[in-house]
């Protein structure tokens, strides 16, 4: 079985902020694959389905950002999953806004979430990274992951997010050069129409 934590803040007012694209994307998923929610608690919402071929528990933390790393283990210790096996979808100040990277393993950037989640958890998990870029002042950047997309960012981001829905399944098949390769032809088509 596949986990998806999609990572973000609960509640209205941070809907479609910039922190709060790991949850956009989540809601995808769920959505465009029909996947039902299992559980909701004070800690997370489950939702259980199928992504291609693969069984899939996509998992949304409620317990604010910096919380989130407990989630992430209550939920791998319960159903005995490799953090191999986990992918988390996050915001990333260093990418430019739209640009989406793959990885597994590695540092965290400084990002809340993943700095609690290595902390409970350790590093050894897949990451889908979306930019959201970086503010000019590093004292600014609380505020500006905590603020929502503009109107034209807003509909880079819908189109962005459904690209990565549409070829989610590349990466559970492990195609992650594909599945970078495709968002990014797709989305040069669409700017030469």
């Amino acid at each position: 079985m596949i986990v998806i934590f999609g990572l973000g803040n609960p509640g209205k007012k941070f809907r479609f902020t910039r922190h709060n694209i790991g949850f956009q994307i989540a809601d995808k998923l769920i959505q465009d694959f029909n996947i039902s929610l299992s559980q909701k608690d004070k800690n997370q919402a489950m939702y259980k389905g199928t992504i291609g071929n693969f069984n899939c528990l996509i998992v949304k933390p409620l317990t604010f950002m910096n919380l989130s790393g407990g989630t992430v283990r209550q939920i791998t210790s319960f159903y005995k999953i490799d953090l191999e096996e986990c992918w988390v979808l996050h915001d990333d100040l260093d990418l430019v806004f739209g640009k989406i990277k793959v990885k597994s393993g590695g540092g965290n950037g400084g990002h809340k979430g993943l700095e609690s989640i290595d902390a409970l958890n350790g590093n050894q998990y897949n990451r889908l990274r979306f930019g959201i870029g970086r503010p000019s002042k590093k004292n600014l950047v609380e505020k500006y992951v905590l603020n929502k997309f503009n109107a034209q960012e807003k509909k880079a981001v819908l189109q962005v997010v459904q690209l990565i829905s549409d070829n989610f399944y590349l990466l559970l098949n492990k195609k992650r050069e594909k599945f970078i390769t495709k968002i990014s032809q797709e989305l040069n088509t669409k700017k030469k129409i």
